[in-house]
């Protein structure tokens, strides 16, 4: 919009400054020509009568005038050979115009050229006897004048266009600076800043659109706040009787001797770790949402190796072995991140790697430092997934139909991507080299010191 503005003030001073200059600079050019035109046929007039009276005081004076007139003047004095006053001025050249002025008495003008002028402005005058004199005019000077009529109006010009595109430039942006100032706001709410609010500046119009914008804003994030709120509180308070659920049904457990007794507290048994899961998913998700916290420098091998660590007992008893490699490992990269982010990301991504792996299958994990970024990839050997469960995977509550999706509570990667989003990362799915499914990381690089 800003760009819209200045080409149209631009255009705007430039119509003005073409109807007042253009006209003006061809009136000066017209007054020029005419100006010059009278002056030669003045002094045409003049030498002519000298020629025309033909004693010897007018032949010398005519001699001196144009010998005058020749070294004063970019123009030749030249006289018919039909007149013996004058014998050394020289002689004009027989043409149409010469014959015209004799034959009827009139003077003549030519300047060479339809457009403006040529080279020479020729006037020719009739002289009493059948004679007459004619300037040839050289136009060298004039069109040096001319140039610097234009060209000063050029150059004026284009200062003060150049001058509207400054003001015009400032103008655009005091105008649009309300309309930037909403477009921020808009940015940051659409990013998840419910906080983002417009200063209320500008004409009426955009005064009351921002006040409607932030108190549309106001509402929104008090109902998102509540709800967060909500299923916090609800997380919170059903984590308790759940616990105490799976305890009872531990002790019926150890209680009962009938099998079939056994097999249906085991099914609740699971059914309630399934719920745990589900409202700790929910916990985590609800804080998550409720307050981004500041990214800070984090070790992000570090990191990896402390929760490898605390995941590889549970892998060596499914003998599913846990590599470590990339690029990355050698200069321990660090990365921007809120604290404990990264631990919850990589315990729910490694949860659901080491649940779709076999038995003796490997699950690859690997660092990789980029340009301003480092990438954090964790494959398995899983049966992977297929777009559509991919295009959902990040969905809440969405389980697929392989082997997560008979114990999750489809909060994992829900989880994963908030987490890693509110860090300025980023999160995507892909098939893994010979099969299963490569869970890649993309975060933000620290800056380096020292």
């Amino acid at each position: 919009m800003n760009r819209q503005l200045i080409r149209s003030y631009i255009l705007l001073v430039a119509v003005a400054v073409l109807l007042f200059t253009v006209p003006v600079a061809f009136t000066l050019t017209k007054q020029l020509r005419d100006d010059t035109e009278l002056s030669v046929l003045r002094e045409a007039d003049t030498m002519a009568l000298l020629l025309g009276n033909g004693d010897t005081i007018s032949c010398e004076a005519l001699t001196e005038v144009a010998k005058a007139y020749g070294e004063e003047t970019p123009g030749d004095v030249q006289v018919t050979p039909t007149s013996s006053c004058a014998p050394g001025l020289p002689e004009p050249a027989a043409d149409a115009a010469l014959a015209w002025a004799v034959e009827h008495n009139g003077a003549t003008t030519d300047w060479g050229s339809d457009f403006i002028w040529g080279r020479h402005l020729t006037v020719t005058v009739p002289a009493q006897g059948r004679a007459a004199v004619r300037i040839v005019y050289s136009t060298s000077d004039m069109t040096r004048r001319l140039w610097q009529i234009w060209g000063f109006r050029a150059g004026l010009a284009v200062i003060v266009l150049a001058a509207a595109a400054a003001i015009g430039a400032f103008a655009a942006r005091r105008i649009t600076a309300p309309l930037r100032a909403l477009n921020s706001m808009a940015s940051r709410f659409s990013d998840g800043d419910l906080t983002a609010r417009s200063p209320v500046t500008g004409p009426p119009e955009t005064r009351t659109l921002a006040l409607t914008l932030n108190q549309g804003a106001e509402r929104l994030d008090t109902l998102v706040a509540a709800q967060r709120i909500f299923v916090a509180d609800a997380s919170h308070q059903l984590r308790t009787p759940l616990t105490a659920l799976r305890l009872s049904l531990d002790n019926i457990a150890d209680g009962v001797d009938d099998e079939f007794v056994r097999e249906d507290v085991e099914l609740a048994t699971a059914e309630v770790v399934r719920m745990s899961r589900l409202v700790n998913g929910l916990l985590v998700l609800a804080r998550a949402e409720a307050k981004v916290t500041a990214a800070e420098p984090l070790p992000l091998k570090d990191i990896v190796e402390e929760r490898l660590t605390v995941w590889r007992p549970a892998a060596d008893e499914r003998g599913v072995n846990i590599a470590l490699g990339g690029s990355g490992v050698g200069d321990r990269p660090s990365v921007l991140a809120g604290p404990g982010h990264l631990d919850q990301v990589l315990d729910n991504v490694l949860s659901n790697a080491l649940e779709v792996s076999p038995d003796g299958g490997t699950i690859t994990v690997r660092m990789e430092s980029g340009a301003g970024e480092v990438v954090l990839s964790v494959a398995d050997e899983g049966p992977g997934m297929s777009d559509a469960e991919k295009s959902r995977a990040f969905d809440r509550f969405w389980r697929g139909q392989g082997l997560t999706g008979r114990s999750g509570s489809g909060l994992g990667l829900a989880v994963v991507k908030q987490l890693v989003t509110d860090d300025g990362g980023t999160v995507t799915l892909t098939d893994a080299l010979g099969g299963g499914l490569c869970v890649r990381l993309t975060l933000r690089a620290a800056p380096r010191t020292g």
